[in-house]
């Protein structure tokens, strides 16, 4: 790998990117592949030390706006060929997710939700609640309205897929460059022209701000306001049992979320309404908290009452970059040649990835417009054309 922190930095590069998680290898990648010969890759941290390696790994194309499902249909696509695309196995497996609601609101939102979801091509399904014991026979079902489920969603181990996209980068000789903060972005008659670091400056005509929860921050070197926000969520992990789960399960109703791993263990979150949300990341509490784990294990236990003899071995934190409308920010601004952002996926960057870097690759590579870009650039926010997918949770 080229991500040595005492390898010199370029004078000048074609592209930088900002931020080595997987929308930002995504992007590399896709544009290393496109032509685009000197690509360099700007991490402040390690490979994925961002929201990627804080992430529990779900694929899903439950969706309730046409962009969102878009995207997640042909990211799944790319997922099931990504171990050979990539030549590096990221234990990408199809075993679906089950959404569960226990409010008469939500049954009927799942049932547009899939109307939708099955008009753009995603074979989903609702579902009365005693069907959802064909899929998960242990479920507590008692005060479950009603369900979805897509046989086609399914998981991935973000590490596995962060470091596929990272050393298939570098084979095409993307560098990529860990340990090194970005300082100031310079800009001369509304082009970029250089990225500063503090290792060295890069001449450059692009930057992509992959930069994740720091994004907002990062925008604010080129004189962009991001409506983002930090949202701080927990993750915690079980002990290995045998295997007795198949799909991904989610709550709507309480935000809960679990499935079990290829190794065995029940891995999941849930949303925490009182968690405040952080305009600053670097001031981002990442400590384990003993309330996430009583709320966690109340609701795990409630909703899955098989999970009550296990023991629960870790936890952590890590942040959602989320924007008003729940959907992710895509494309260039007016004014500002050469300054691109893929951000704002509201805690679900890491299933729409693929198809994110793949689109906006083409768009930056070409100049061709896009309409998924398009759709959700910054501009959509002054336009007012703002569609709040219903199904964020975690």
């Amino acid at each position: 790998m080229t991500s040595l922190t005492n390898t010199a930095l370029p004078s000048s590069a074609d592209a930088v990117i900002v931020g080595a998680g997987i929308n930002g290898l995504a992007v590399a990648y896709e544009l290393a592949k496109l032509g685009v010969r000197n690509v360099v890759v700007i991490e402040k941290g390690y490979v994925g030390s961002g929201s990627t390696g804080r992430c529990g790994g779900g694929i899903r194309q439950q969706w309730t706006t046409e962009e969102n499902v878009r995207l997640a249909r042909e990211s799944v696509e790319l997922y099931e060929n990504l171990t050979s695309e990539l030549g590096y196995q990221t234990f990408f497996r199809r075993g679906g997710y089950l959404m569960v609601t226990e409010t008469e609101e939500h049954r009927a939102a799942m049932r547009e939700a899939v109307a939708l979801q099955n008009r753009c091509g995603v074979e989903s399904e609702f579902l009365e609640p005693d069907r959802c014991l064909d899929i998960v026979p242990d479920l507590n079902i008692a005060r479950i309205k009603g369900a979805s489920f897509c046989a086609g969603d399914g998981t991935a181990y973000p590490f596995s897929v962060v470091w596929g996209y990272a050393r298939a980068a570098d084979r095409r000789r993307v560098k990529i460059f860990s340990q090194t903060r970005v300082t100031g972005i310079e800009c001369d008659g509304g082009r970029i022209t250089a990225v500063g670091t503090d290792r060295g400056r890069i001449a450059t005509p692009i930057v992509v701000n992959c930069a994740g929860p720091w994004a907002r921050a990062l925008a604010a070197k080129v004189g962009l306001d991001l409506p983002n926000r930090q949202e701080r969520h927990e993750i915690m992990v079980s002990e290995s049992l045998k295997p007795c789960l198949e799909p991904m399960v989610i709550s709507l109703s309480n935000g809960i979320y679990f499935s079990q791993s290829m190794r065995g263990e029940i891995v999941g979150g849930i949303g925490d309404p009182e968690e405040p949300g952080w305009e600053d990341p670097a001031r981002f509490d990442t400590r384990s908290q003993l309330r996430f784990a009583v709320r966690f294990a109340r609701a795990l236990c409630d909703l899955y009452p098989a999970a009550r003899p296990l023991r629960m071995m870790r936890q952590w934190a890590g942040m959602y970059d989320v924007t008003p409308d729940h959907r992710p920010i895509l494309g260039g601004v007016p004014g500002l040649d050469g300054y691109f952002q893929i951000c704002g996926f509201s805690g679900h960057g890491f299933m729409l990835a693929p198809i994110a870097g793949k689109r906006m690759a083409r768009h930056i590579a070409t100049g061709e417009p896009d309409d998924i870009v398009t759709s959700l650039s910054l501009a959509r926010f002054e336009r007012g054309d703002l569609q709040t997918d219903a199904f964020v949770v975690g």
